[in-house]
Order: structure tokens, then sequence, then C-alpha cells
């Protein structure tokens, strides 16, 4: 598999679990959704929340790439977050939406870039300030990565609410080979 085509699946996947996840989620009244339950950002909408305010820093950032990906050019009409716990949207259903968009932005930006484009460094700034010039693809990866890291701790927030997500597999959306 080209790394442009795992990028694509994992663009997928994306949209795939935040649709799993946040009906699951929407399954549940907002206090629960807003409980503390000790997780990293607190409660199950904090850990959405900060999953949806990362995505968002990040694919700013991505905006500074050489190739200037028009997927990207929605994103100027979206709030940038200048804390990793700031506040997005008022419940998960405004919640929702956002995501939704956020995951058409992402699959959008996979199906526009090319392989060349993977190789190309990235530079940008932290939400500190501080400059840094990282590989494009290994940002890419790490996006995905930590999608993947705070979702499985929604969905292991949702499990102990009583709530099964379901299948949670990557595997799930990987064709057989012929």
């Amino acid at each position: 598999m080209q790394r442009i085509d795992h990028i694509r699946l994992m663009a997928r996947y994306n949209s795939w679990m935040n649709e799993r996840l946040y009906a699951a989620a929407c399954t549940l009244p907002d206090e629960a959704l807003s409980a503390e339950r000790g997780a990293f950002f607190g409660s199950i909408l904090g850990t959405l929340n900060h999953l949806l305010v990362a995505d968002r820093i990040w694919l700013g950032r991505y905006r500074a790439h050489p190739a200037n990906f028009r997927a990207l050019q929605t994103l100027a009409e979206l709030q940038t977050p200048t804390r990793l716990d700031q506040p997005m949207a008022a419940d998960i259903r405004e919640l929702a939406t956002l995501r939704k968009q956020l995951d058409s932005c992402i699959e959008a930006l996979a199906a526009e870039m090319g392989e060349e484009q993977l190789d190309q460094p990235l530079s940008y700034h932290n939400t500190k300030g501080v400059a840094a010039q990282k590989h494009f693809f290994a940002l890419l990866t790490h996006l995905f990565n930590h999608q993947t890291h705070h979702r499985g701790q929604a969905t292991t927030l949702l499990a102990q609410a009583g709530v099964d997500v379901g299948v949670t597999d990557l595997l799930a959306l990987i064709p057989d080979e012929p």
C-alpha cells in the first residue's frame, strides 16, 4: 500500500469512527456527557472537544504546506482554538456538527494530496509559540494517532457510562486482498 493510500484509509477510518462515537455519545443526556470522569480532559464531552480542538489546530498548521491545499480553505470560517481544552461548542449536537465539518475537510485533504507532497517539510509554531519544522507524512500520522489515542479514552468513558460503541478496529475498513 502506498503511503497516500494509507492516509486516505486513515481519513476514512477517522470519519467512520467519529460517526460511531458521536452516535453513541448522543444517546446520553447532556449531564452524563459533561460529568467529570477522571479522564485527561475530564468528561466524555471534554474528550471529544479536545479531539476537535487538536484537529483544528493541526489542520490550521497544514495550511502552511507549500501545496496550498484547497480542502483547507474552509477552515478560515472556523474558530482557531488557543488552548487544548478550549470549548468549541455548547453541547454534543453543536460539537457533532463541527466534527462532521472537520472530518469532511480531512477526507477532502487526503483525496487532494499526492504522494510527492508527503515528503515536504512543514514549518509551524506550537501552541506555546515554539517554531518547528517536521516531515509532513509524520505529522499526518501524528494527527491520526492522536485521534485514535483519545477516541480510545472516549470509548472507555462511554462503556463506563453503559454505552457500547461497537466495533472500533481499523481492520473493519481494510479490504480483503484478491
